[in-house]
């Protein structure tokens, strides 16, 4: 039993000495697996990059043929031609035929057996609190895409040119919009809704005080995420005690009383609904405050993973996760859904920004934002739902755009500055965005043109994810805690940890993808998604990767803002002038290099860790966040207040 485990010496619980002979063997078979199961995915991600590769030459032969094809259909119309060139100009085009014929037999050969993931145009609308809509299946083949596939292939093939023109002009229908915090269509709140957490109360935040000092004090993952186990009933053991320990804290922490009792008896289910409101409240605590909860929210997440196993289940008797409170689920729970399609939601939730605005203007708007949320306070009130639920629900949803304002509008900003100080043709003479393998330690090359098409789908897609992180955040943890689901303890070759599939936050990434590739017309480098594996681990590694992209990108974007007004010092402007020849050379320099080694393929030793694939792109910008000190220009950055890319402030 549990009260048996958890009094025991030791001897018994923790298993027979006799298992200590195979703790070796068994950790040597463990990793084995694993290794052999990393070496398919690497055969199958590679199949993957190899039939894309193919795909976009086959792309590249058909353009070619039609190409071809017109000119032949323009000779026959002279009255006057060499019949030999019209041979000639013939086998070229069924040469370029051929060529698109074998390009798309290696490709269909390359996929064989190979999985591609569904794509729900809903981003998992299987998802709990989400509704069902209809779900297709989509290879996401990218255009150019394996022509970054190794250093050894040549990569300055220029993709035809009206394939970078459709980039330019779908890229340019988004200029006006670059800055805006609610996309036009946003402004019905009701999808929204179901994946935004409802702001915590008074009552609650004593709660989440409690829970993370408890949280910090635990060693949880460094006393359960050992591979020193000599059985599985030893790991499940020391799970137990260290979750029961930390139970045991919030309970005598709350009611001494009760905690005293609880210590004594065991009896952990009486307080079920305490436990599970407690982990819950820090849950939503996190989605809304990305940077807090650093180290805290991993034991947290761990925890509550090592909960929902069977063994662990059945001794505990109880649950300890409970589904994310919504500003959805408390509406629907209470028939208010009609006040997510008002019109004045917009206004009563609209993030009030102030730049370049008269204070007189600053302060119509609160005043109409205010006037809004007590009208629809008013309008929907009822007897089951308050006044106080629904400003709660608003301040829930204002706070999801006030996230958006600080993670989503850094990318656009990079986007702006990507339009508006490079040419996505011509690039400027000492400002190129071309790269070349080896040099500046790129892994990748391109041409101008080529780089800019593919540092603006980069960014189109950071921007998206941005957009969709309380629904991506919503389904990681759905994917982490579903009941039942089993992960493996693996050395990554960044120490141990638990590598686990994550489907439902799979298949909306790949729906967030192919989102970003129909509105952009193609596709550059790889669209290799990597989840689950040794380089995205489960689907807590891959939500903390992709929200340090405004980490990233907020101190680049507000240095190269701040140039100008460093400049009006004279001194300083002597110094931007010698040594940049001037404040725009200098916002130049520096986001030239940003575009080109941010975006290089750089940050891991072979391209199944980094190259062109969708999180590679994110390890080249961190490798280059590392080298920011070693740069030209990293005076600038410190005069203009920058402290660090980890969260660090900049003066006011």
């Amino acid at each position: 039993t549990l009260a048996e485990l958890l009094d025991g010496d030791g001897a018994d619980a923790l298993g027979s000495d006799a298992v200590h002979a195979y703790e070796a063997a068994e950790a040597a078979r463990a990793q084995a697996a694993s290794d052999a199961a990393e070496g398919t995915r690497r055969l199958e991600v590679a199949r993957r990059q190899f039939a894309e590769y193919a795909t976009a030459r086959a792309s590249e032969a058909t353009a070619m043929a039609a190409k071809i094809a017109t000119t032949i259909a323009l000779a026959e119309g002279r009255p006057v031609v060499d019949d030999e060139i019209v041979e000639r100009v013939s086998e070229l085009g069924e040469a370029a035929e051929a060529a698109r014929a074998e390009a798309a037999a290696m490709a269909a050969t390359a996929m064989e057996g190979v999985v591609v993931p569904a794509i729900d145009d809903a981003e998992g609308a299987g998802a709990k609190g989400g509704g069902v809509e209809t779900t297709t299946t989509t290879t996401t083949t990218a255009a150019a895409a394996a022509a970054d596939l190794g250093a050894e292939k040549d990569d300055e093939a220029e993709e035809p040119m009206e394939t970078d023109a459709a980039v330019a002009g779908a890229l340019g229908a988004r200029a006006g919009a670059a800055n805006a915090t609610v996309d036009a269509g946003e402004t019905d709140f009701t999808e929204r809704a179901k994946f935004i957490p409802l702001r915590l109360d008074n009552d609650e935040r004593k709660m989440l005080r409690l829970l993370e000092a408890a949280l910090h004090v635990s060693e949880y993952t460094d006393k359960v995420d050992v591979m020193t186990f000599r059985s599985k009933t030893q790991r499940i053991t020391k799970q137990l005690r260290e979750i029961c320990a930390i139970m045991c804290g919030l309970v005598v922490a709350t009611d001494y009383r009760a905690g005293q009792a609880l210590v004594a008896d065991k009896d952990f289910a009486a307080n079920a609904s305490f436990f599970q409101a407690a982990f819950e409240i820090g849950r939503r605590h996190k989605v809304m405050n990305p940077e807090k909860m650093r180290s805290e929210y991993g034991k947290m997440i761990y925890l509550l993973q090592d909960s929902q196993t069977s063994d662990v289940q059945e001794l505990l008797q109880f649950k300890l996760v409970k589904p994310m409170r919504t500003a959805h689920a408390l509406l629907a729970e209470k028939g208010g859904l009609a006040l997510l399609k008002d019109p004045l939601m917009h206004t009563a939730t609209a993030e009030i920004m102030h730049e370049g605005k008269p204070r007189a203007v600053v302060q119509r708007d609160i005043k109409a934002k205010e006037k809004a949320r007590d009208a629809l306070s008013r309008r929907y009130a009822t007897s089951e739902l308050s006044g106080e639920e629904i400003l709660g629900v608003l301040y829930s949803v204002s706070d999801n755009n006030a996230y958006l304002r600080f993670n989503r509008d850094p990318v656009d900003k990079m986007i702006t500055h990507l339009r508006e100080y490079f040419d996505p043709k011509t690039p400027e003479p000492g400002f190129s965005l071309g790269i070349t393998v080896g040099m500046g330690g790129a892994r990748l090359s391109h041409n101008h043109e080529r780089q800019y098409a593919y540092v603006m789908q980069s960014l189109m897609l950071w921007r998206e994810v941005s957009n969709d992180m309380f629904k991506l955040w919503y389904l990681a943890e759905s994917d982490l805690l579903r009941e039942g689901s089993y992960y493996q303890l693996t050395n990554t070759g960044q120490g141990l940890n638990r590598v686990q599939g994550a489907p439902a936050t799979g298949k909306a990434i790949h729906g967030v993808l192919a989102r970003c590739q129909k509105k952009l017309g193609s596709w550059v480098g790889s669209s290799v998604v990597h989840l689950g594996d040794h380089n995205v681990p489960n689907a807590l590694m891959f939500i903390d990767k992709y929200a340090q992209v405004p980490r990233i990108l907020n101190p680049v974007a507000l240095v190269v803002s701040n140039v100008d007004e460093l400049c009006e010092d004279a001194g300083l402007r002597a110094y931007v002038d010698a040594t940049f020849g001037g404040a725009e050379a200098c916002k130049k320099h520096i986001l030239a290099d940003f575009f080109r080694h941010a975006f290089d393929g750089s940050g891991a030793d072979n391209f199944f860790d980094a190259g062109s694939c969708i999180d590679g792109r994110l390890t080249s910008a961190w490798n280059w966040c590392s080298k920011i000190e070693k740069k030209a220009y990293y005076p600038v950055f410190k005069l203009a207040g920058f402290s660090g890319f980890d969260g660090g402030d900049f003066r006011s």
